[in-house]
């Protein structure tokens, strides 16, 4: 219980102190405009040039946050299902909710953002003049705004309250692995989670649902987390084998220092600072951090899928890592993964299969360090083995002897005077010790032999 209440507040430190670095400077929607100036990724990126194969048609991305405004101007019609995991939500998902609430809603605009067209002044209405036609649903989106880097994707909104405490209920350990599970059976092909903790270790009780969307053929994207919320190494769930883990870059396309980490599990890396999106109630904010740089991946994991519909979230994370630009140390390293994202190359760049993910397995891993066997529903059942090999000879039963002959006694012989010698020895120390203890001597205190050390009670639960 202990360990489980630890991991908690490691989760809700990198919500509240990591995942938005920096002041948020916000603007109405009449200056929205202004803001599509500012995504420099999408240029930067190659997410411009993707555009020409994919927009993210047809597919679902689930974000798993602090729940999102489906009613911002950039997102409407966006949201097409949602849930709250949290206890405390909106069951649609899109009530903003935690530490953060605006968290969500920024990730969304990044990622499927269709951006909005402002109404312009026009003169004084006239009589004649024909009324103006009802809005298109969903709308086509404007040149003002957010445009995300998947457009035409459409989001299901996974609401938690991460943090502070949660008046649901419902802790860490219980929203996640139930986020991740509904997200798969509600038809998700890509999963977005910008939050994470400051330990690599995850709950056992993950292990399922992360299972569960392996098995189900959907990519994860999670952030890496900033060292500016404490994340000086890469924690949990970005540690767990198979997800996409992002790195985050400063504006000079730079591994970021405060907006980004370090750690094996890094897959690639994105842009992390001087952002933008959008929050809760239609405006704008400016903001950092590897919760930003997820959704950038995740809509490139979109476009991919919406290109290829049949192509496995292997390859998809194979095709991803495989057209980044290396940067860093020769080959994959701590900072950069495999190297800066290139969407453009990502969607037209022919590139070879890959036998198995290159960011690993979930269900590998578990084998080998739960010693579970995990495997699909459908198949049957495969016996394995309760134990490693054996790495010994087997054992052979000792040949009978010949009883032994004259010139063998002798050895025999001499064990038995010894062991005689040695019983006329003892009898008469004990005889010794009965004189000895008839005469009682001077009492001695017994010599301290260690410290005692205060153990702290159980915490009550």
């Amino acid at each position: 219980m202990r360990h489980r209440r630890t991991l908690s507040a490691a989760l809700a430190t990198t919500l509240a102190g990591g995942a938005l670095a920096g002041a948020l400077l916000t603007a109405p929607a009449a200056n929205a405009d202004a803001w599509r100036d500012k995504e420099f990724w999408l240029k930067d990126s190659g997410v411009t040039n993707a555009w020409q194969v994919s927009k993210g048609a047809g597919v679902k991305v689930a974000i798993i946050d602090s729940g999102i405004d489906g009613n911002h101007p950039d997102l409407k019609g966006v949201v097409v299902g949602g849930t709250d995991v949290s206890g405390a939500g909106a069951p649609n998902g899109q009530k903003s909710i935690g530490a953060k609430t605006e968290h969500g809603t920024l990730v969304a605009t990044m990622l499927a953002g269709r951006g909005h067209t402002t109404p312009t002044a026009s003169a004084s209405p006239s009589a004649s003049a024909p009324p103006p036609a009802p809005p298109t649903t969903p709308p086509a989106g404007g040149p003002d705004g957010i445009v995300g880097v998947a457009p035409e994707a459409e989001i299901l909104a996974v609401s938690t309250w991460l943090g502070s405490p949660n008046p649901g209920g419902k802790t860490d350990q219980e929203q996640i692995p139930d986020a991740v599970r509904w997200a798969v059976d509600n038809g998700a092909k890509v999963i977005n989670i910008s939050l994470g903790s400051t330990s690599p270790d995850w709950p056992q009780s993950w292990d399922a649902a992360f299972l569960y969307a392996e098995q189900k053929d959907v990519v994860i994207v999670a952030a890496a987390g900033n060292r500016v919320g404490g994340n000086i190494q890469v924690g949990a769930p970005a540690t767990i084998p198979g997800v996409l883990t992002v790195a985050g870059l400063d504006g000079e396309g730079r591994a970021s220092v405060d907006s980004s980490s370090q750690g094996i599990s890094i897959g690639v890396a994105a842009p992390a600072e001087k952002l933008v999106g959008g929050i809760p109630g239609g405006s704008y904010a400016e903001w950092a951090g590897t919760s930003g740089a997820a959704p950038i991946v995740s809509g490139v994991a979109a476009l991919i899928r919406s290109k290829w519909p049949e192509m496995s979230a292997n390859q998809v994370i194979n095709r991803i890592v495989s057209t980044a630009k290396d940067a860093g140390a020769p080959g994959k390293d701590p900072l950069y993964g495999y190297g800066i994202l290139n969407a453009e190359a990502a969607l037209k760049d022919d590139v070879p299969a890959a036998s198995s993910n290159p960011l690993g397995s979930i269900a590998d891993w578990i084998r080998v360090h739960r010693r579970g066997d995990f495997s699909e529903p459908s198949q049957a059942p495969v016996a394995s083995p309760t134990s490693a090999a054996p790495t010994l000879a087997d054992p052979t039963v000792p040949a009978a002897k010949t009883p032994a002959t004259m010139d063998d006694a002798l050895p025999a012989a001499v064990v038995l005077g010894f062991g005689g010698l040695f019983l006329a020895l003892v009898t008469g120390a004990a005889i010794q010790l009965r004189r000895v203890s008839k005469t009682p001597g001077p009492v001695v205190d017994e010599a301290e032999t260690g410290v005692l050390e205060t153990v702290d009670p159980p915490a009550k639960t």
